[in-house]
């Protein structure tokens, strides 16, 4: 059984904490309902959580796993990745094995998006692993649509050694060299993308249930990070900025982009569609293994 969730300040974010018997941790910050901190039992943090980050409680914080919704990047009118990441989020309940923060329609969200919505976050622990699930529900009384994604930023020791397998038989779009092909057989490998980064969306249509592998060379007896999607996930979106663009964000080290690897759980090709009334959920599971 955890310790109680408590509410702390966490590297200069408001935030809940727990810790479990084990030693494994979790924090999950109130703006934007965003994990910062997954620990496991032998004390390796999971996620990457810049510390050039503003702690002004309103800028995007960069790192941790944001919640992109209503609208993944720039794909709309919305402010980059939506609103959600931006907004303080309240806790709606805790317990033993995890906590669920909410988010609704309000003054603040009807500034930037018209809509009712009823947004929940939960993130359950368990030994050795985490699950982190969105459910959004239409609260309103006309349809409307959306774009989302669990934008995860994985902790790794050199972006450069780390590989990445089960993406192989996936129709790809390579943002950077606007391609598209189908990714060979064969884990990915990072080692050439240092200098323009590495930026490709994975559908997953007819491969779900796909399990990838991440994979770093000193992670302990050769254990690897098993990462599960939902199948209402129908992109898996993996990138790093790079070299060149970490250079260029104020809000990342110049070095940063050696320590993180994002690989999220998204559905933003085809925008979900929800009816008033219909619910719908997106989720991801980190195991290690």
């Amino acid at each position: 059984m955890a310790h109680a969730w408590t509410r702390i300040s966490y590297e200069g974010f408001p935030a809940w904490c727990a810790q479990w018997p084990d030693g494994s941790s979790a924090v999950v910050a109130e703006q934007g309902a965003q994990l910062l901190s997954w620990k496991t039992a032998d004390g390796r943090e999971h996620l990457y959580l810049s510390p050039a980050s503003l702690r002004d409680g309103q800028s995007a914080i960069r790192g941790g796993v944001p919640v992109c919704f209503p609208q993944f990047n720039v794909r709309g009118p919305l402010p980059k990745h939506g609103f959600a990441r931006n907004l303080p989020w309240q806790m709606l309940e805790a317990d033993e094995g995890g906590i669920v923060m909410q988010l609704t329609g309000s003054e603040a969200t009807r500034a930037f998006w018209p809509h009712a919505f009823d947004a929940r976050l939960r993130i359950d622990v368990q030994a050795g692993s985490l699950s982190i699930r969105l459910d959004v529900q239409n609260t309103d009384q006309v349809p409307w649509s959306m774009t989302c994604a669990l934008h995860s930023y994985l902790q790794v020791d050199d972006v450069a050694q780390t590989q990445l397998s089960g993406l192989q038989g996936l129709a790809c779009w390579d943002a950077l060299a606007d391609t598209r092909f189908v990714q060979p057989p064969g884990d990915v490998g990072f080692a050439a993308t240092t200098e323009q980064g590495f930026d490709r969306v994975f559908s997953t249509s007819g491969a779900t249930g796909a399990l990838l592998q991440l994979q770093q060379p000193n992670l302990q007896d050769g254990r690897r990070l098993q990462i599960a999607h939902s199948s209402t996930a129908s992109e898996i979106v993996v990138w790093n900025p790079g070299l060149q663009l970490s250079h260029s964000l104020a809000d990342m080290p110049d070095d940063g982009w050696r320590q993180m690897l994002c690989v999220e759980a998204a559905s933003i090709d085809a925008p979900v569609q929800l009816a008033p009334g219909q619910q719908w959920s997106i989720s991801q599971t980190l195991t290690l293994a």
